[in-house]
């Protein structure tokens, strides 16, 4: 399992890709990921459940997520993007994770998703994903991510996403989770492959440019 560290980044981060025939290892990162199935089978594995998908099919992954994704014939469309993108279902299902992350799309959007630019405006492409999210949020429930069977990793992430905006050091981390704060920064480091400190502050850093785009506040508050 890896982190990918390259999709933490700004709060508008969208990318879009097409594969082939396409196998991925297991991973994880802190942005939404959207899978579309268009020709052929593959099979996503998502916090330990697999799903087979063919044409039509989606998987809607979480941040976070531990997922990876294998094929021996297929064609599908990817997106990747900040969870700012659709703050709003962001804001509603914070702390969540989907029972099921396999829905379909009607061919319709799927349509609109495929003709996706890098010309469009973010606006349109919004609209676009939303609409997508709208499509999984009435084909599932949701649950909490973060309960005490959940496996470690998953639980710091839980406290980070909580805490990052006011208290959340190492060593408070570490005593809400009820372990040593010397076990806790040697296991994620081991896991992610950066250190404690450095993912909250990318969170922070990336929650701050959120607000420089979105809201009055001034560059010193």
């Amino acid at each position: 399992m890896f982190y990918q560290l390259h999709h933490i980044v700004s709060p508008e981060y969208l990318k879009k890709e097409y594969g082939e025939n396409f196998s991925y290892p297991l991973h994880m990162h802190q942005c939404f990921e959207l899978a579309i199935v268009l020709e052929g089978e593959m099979t996503f594995n998502i916090n330990g459940k697999a799903y087979t998908l063919g044409g039509g099919e989606a998987v809607f992954i979480f941040p976070n997520q531990l997922h990876s994704l294998s094929s021996v014939k297929s064609k599908h469309m990817l997106f990747i993007f900040s969870p700012k993108i659709v703050q709003s279902f962001t804001a509603k299902y914070s702390g969540m994770i989907p029972e099921t992350a396999k829905f379909s799309l009607p061919p319709y959007l799927i349509s609109a998703l495929n003709e996706i630019s890098d010309a469009d405006s973010i606006i349109a492409i919004k609209g676009f994903l939303y609409s997508a999210a709208a499509e999984f949020e009435a084909a599932t429930k949701f649950q909490n991510a973060y309960s005490d069977n959940e496996d470690l990793l998953m639980r710091i992430f839980g406290f980070i996403d909580k805490n990052y905006r006011t208290e959340c050091s190492l060593m408070e981390a570490a005593r809400a989770l009820g372990y040593d704060n010397a076990y806790i920064s040697r296991y994620f480091k081991r896991l992610t492959g950066m250190s404690y400190n450095s993912y909250v502050n990318i969170c922070r850093l990336n929650h701050a440019s959120y607000l420089l785009k979105n809201s009055d506040y001034s560059i010193l508050e």
